[in-house]
């Protein structure tokens, strides 16, 4: 997540702060981080291909992946608490609305029952990030770390009822896991890689959200889940 400075006598936060939490970013420029900013076009580009294969809630996952593009991209050309709030939101709504379609459509629950298990997502949360932030070089990137947990725990629990969207959720995992390697070594590889890997995230993470898409939409496509 986002570094977001806090200030003051009363620890409020200082929205209009320079956040300098990136390799790349050597000034409080617009332009600072030409790498960081450009590579978050992967997201648009992924959803407008997305777009034209999907149909309903694929369609709002898609809507969610152009706010992450958008949102990324303002926090590495701004680079202030406001737009990292901007670049953090639209990522929480794309994981609470994945997992509402994994709980309809992979589990066929009803649609109650489908946001209720959503909401598990939180206390999830609050139990495993603490946990991964003791982890060397991990803290900065603990925030993110139950989603590829909680993919791998439908993947295994999917194996026998979807073996191909257990097959695809797993791909998902692996391709999270590069990603967010490449999100923890920015830093440490500053000196090695000028502009850092933070970019790389970027490009992995586009193709793993639309790669997750792809996976309802085949899960919809086999049917497995009731006419969206």
């Amino acid at each position: 997540m986002p570094t977001l400075t806090v200030t003051g006598p009363e620890d409020a936060m200082d929205w209009f702060a320079h956040v300098d939490g990136y390799c790349e970013r050597l000034g409080p420029e617009f332009w600072a981080e030409p790498v960081n900013a450009l590579t978050n076009l992967g997201f648009l580009l992924v959803a407008a291909v997305m777009w034209r294969r999907v149909r309903g809630l694929g369609r709002w996952l898609c809507g969610v992946l152009v706010a992450i593009g958008l949102g990324s991209f303002l926090f590495h050309t701004v680079a202030q608490p406001w737009a990292g709030l901007l670049d953090v939101l639209p990522i929480l709504v794309f994981i609470l609305l994945y997992i509402f379609a994994a709980n309809r459509d992979f589990w066929g629950m009803t649609t109650g029952r489908a946001i209720a298990a959503t909401m598990l997502f939180f206390p999830f949360a609050a139990l495993t990030v603490p946990v991964f932030a003791q982890l060397p070089y991990v803290a900065g990137s603990a925030g993110y770390m139950p989603v590829p947990l909680l993919i791998a725990i439908y993947a295994v629990l999917l194996r026998h009822r979807a073996p191909r969207t257990a097959r695809g959720l797993a791909i998902g995992v692996a391709l999270l896991g590069l990603s967010l390697t490449a999100r923890i070594l920015d830093m440490p590889l500053c000196g090695e890689v000028p502009a850092g890997t933070h970019f790389l995230w970027h490009l992995l993470n586009a193709a793993m959200l639309g790669w997750m898409i792809e996976v309802w939409r085949r899960h919809d496509l086999a049917g497995h889940s009731r006419a969206r």
